[in-house]
């Protein structure tokens, strides 16, 4: 059965092409496996809320643009006739009845691990032409002509926005709620209200089941925008603007996702398995609700039959308060590729530790491949649990940092990326390999012994064991440290505190032998590193097993037209054609999971192609193929 929907139509048609349905939620209503809901141009403005399952990835169930048009879903309102109040200062009072149960301007952003804000700060926002506003702090903030900016703090690293705050940030509301009426006062400045199209986000979602379950569902060809998502942690319900609700199989593509107040896709956890219950009770840590809610996950019905396995690629995700994409437990054996991923969590409204363009927990087994990620607070974050991780032919620039991978134990593959930020990596975790990346910026390590966190049986949600984060147990081959970042900057020196894995073993063995339990913390793991390329400005660790230094090397990034192209000055010093092929066979495997570095299916690797998928006929360093001397230039992301 093939559904349509167009602005012109009406719920009360049968929903063919000549008598099509009014709102997208009324298809969703009655769309069964195999049905496909073609969707025409224009603005919808509504919560499609998928009632029921496709049956498999052949016969499921499709919602789409109608070829050649461009359908918008939207969780914002229209707001018109606005009252000028004083100088650039305009009011609109509007009935409390427009937002139903849910009026995000009475809810805030909360949740655990919520840092930030020192104000307080809605889940609403508004919209001038499609740009969002800011909130003012107080009524007083609403009138000033302070530009702002806040950076955050936290273990010692700032984080800033990647570019001077623009003068949008004195576009401000303020809103009050009374028993019958939302009153929301805006400094529009220059602009009109009554002669621009001003939007106020109304709804929570724009595209998410209600309930769980609800699987093998595609979505392709929409924009999406405008939700009033909640703040999203591992120890909550993870609603985002688009997700399954924690179901399986969704394939989401071709589509614009953006201005989400917190999180544009979901792939996260559902309630059942905790709702922040640090912040609600403070009886225990949040780590420690959130090892329960793994555990929980296995009651809930977390496994590969029915969680996981989603698609997201090709889409363009931007302008988000919290996350690109995120997910807790939800996210399994699913892929992430070729999404155009760029200003998330840079408007610093608020701040946690949950932010990044792509942040999640527990990616078991989970490929994110040749992705653009720019202009975010983290380019991506892995937190927990990366097992059988992938991160793989991405382009990361101009984030605060590029990739932090944090208390979790391997095995973790991150290959052939380009990461071009100042801050490359902050490793906090341990068996994570980094083979053939092009890395511009500075590295941090430190190990985590006052957690523990999971591992898994191999390519299982099932849990095998938990432990903290020793730290160490990395493989670093074939990468070309360019040394970008202030003086001191650190890259593989910083993990001179590990040992070396040829001296690690003879020593280990006697602490096993006499069952020295405590002796297990002070033990530094071991450390395999070797056929790096390093600038003069970089420095390698004193356990790297040939470090090669070459002459002054750089690397200029431009885009034109949706192609972004990167051109490499290259000495002659830095080609050099005889390191190793790795691949399954050579990284062994992580000390305490005792898993392959592998593909999800279990068959091995190797690492025998480019960043562009080119194959290697010579073995080198970094993430091309055909590096040679002198200036050459590679397009690194075609839209």
């Amino acid at each position: 059965m093939i559904y349509h929907v167009s602005v012109n139509g009406s719920d009360r048609n049968v929903g063919t092409a000549d008598a099509p349905f009014r709102t997208i939620n009324h298809a969703a209503q009655l769309a069964k496996a195999g049905d496909v809901v073609k969707v025409h141009g224009g603005t919808y403005r509504e919560w499609v809320k998928p009632r029921f399952s496709g049956e498999n990835d052949r016969n499921r169930i499709i919602y789409e643009a109608a070829e050649g048009e461009h359908p918008i879903i939207k969780g914002s309102e229209v707001i018109s006739d606005w009252e000028l109040v004083e100088g650039t200062v305009w009011k609109k009072e509007i009935p409390n009845t427009l937002f139903g149960d849910f009026n995000p301007y009475a809810e805030y952003v909360w949740g655990d691990w919520l840092v930030e804000p020192d104000n307080t700060v809605h889940l609403g926002d508004l919209y001038i032409n499609g740009a969002s506003m800011f909130e003012a702090h107080s009524l007083e903030d609403l009138y000033s002509d302070e530009i702002r900016d806040k950076g955050c703090q936290n273990d010692g690293f700032k984080y800033t926005r990647s570019i001077q705050p623009p003068e949008s940030t004195l576009y401000r509301w303020y809103a009050t709620v009374d028993e019958n009426l939302t009153t929301i006062l805006c400094n529009f400045r220059d602009i009109d209200p009554n002669s621009a199209l001003i939007e106020i986000n109304v709804r929570k979602s724009c595209f998410t089941p209600t309930s769980v379950g609800v699987s093998y569902i595609t979505l392709r060809g929409f924009e999406i925008a405008h939700a009033a998502c909640p703040w999203a942690p591992p120890t909550a319900h993870q609603i985002g603007m688009v997700g399954p609700n924690w179901s399986c199989g969704w394939v989401i593509e071709n589509n614009d996702i953006h201005d989400a107040k917190c999180g544009g896709i979901s792939l996260g956890k559902e309630a059942s398995t905790g709702e922040n219950q640090h912040t609600v009770g403070i009886r225990k840590s949040g780590h420690r609700y959130q090892l329960e809610a793994t555990y929980r996950a296995q009651l809930a019905g977390w496994c590969r039959e029915r969680v996981g396995s989603h698609v997201v690629r090709n889409n363009k995700i931007h302008h988000c308060g919290q996350n690109g994409i995120v997910g807790n437990l939800g996210s399994v054996f699913s892929r992430i590729e070729h999404n155009h991923i760029y200003e998330i969590g840079q408007k610093h409204e608020f701040w946690g530790h949950e932010l990044g363009g792509i942040k999640l927990h527990a990616a078991i087994d989970v490929v994110i491949k040749n992705n653009n990620i720019h202009n975010c607070t983290f380019g991506i974050w892995l937190d927990w649990q990366a097992q059988g991780t992938r991160v793989t032919a991405n382009l990361f620039h101009e984030n605060d940092r590029d990739l932090m991978i944090e208390v979790t134990h391997g095995p973790c593959l991150v290959d052939n990326n380009i990461m071009l930020s100042d801050v490359a990596l902050i490793d906090m975790a341990q068996g994570t390999a980094f083979v053939h990346n092009l890395i511009a910026g500075r590295l941090h390590h430190a190990n985590v012994l006052n957690r523990n966190t999971p591992y898994h049986l191999p390519h299982s949600t099932i849990p095998l064991g938990f432990t903290q984060v020793y730290g160490g147990d990395d493989r670093i081959y074939n990468n070309i440290f360019l040394g970008k970042g202030k003086e001191g900057t650190a890259f593989t020196e910083c993990y001179d505190r590990y040992s070396d894995a040829e001296v690690f073993y003879e020593e280990f063995k006697d602490i096993v032998r006499e069952q020295k339990g405590g002796a297990y913390i002070d033990m530094k793991q071991p450390m395999w590193i070797k056929n790096n390329l390093y600038t003069p400005e970089a420095r390698p660790s004193k356990f790297e097993h040939r470090a090669i230094t070459c002459d002054a090397f750089s690397a200029e990034l431009t885009a034109e037209g949706g192609k972004w192209t990167l051109e490499l000055s290259v000495p002659e010093s830095a080609i050099v054609r005889d390191c190793d092929m790795i691949s399954t066979d050579t990284l062994g495997t992580p000390r305490l999971v005792e898993e392959g570095y592998e593909n999800p299916d279990g068959t091995p690797i190797t690492l025998d192609r480019d960043f562009a998928g080119n194959l290697r006929e010579f073995v080198m360093p970094g993430p091309f193929a055909s590096l040679c001397a002198g200036k050459q230039t590679f397009t690194v992301w075609d839209e």
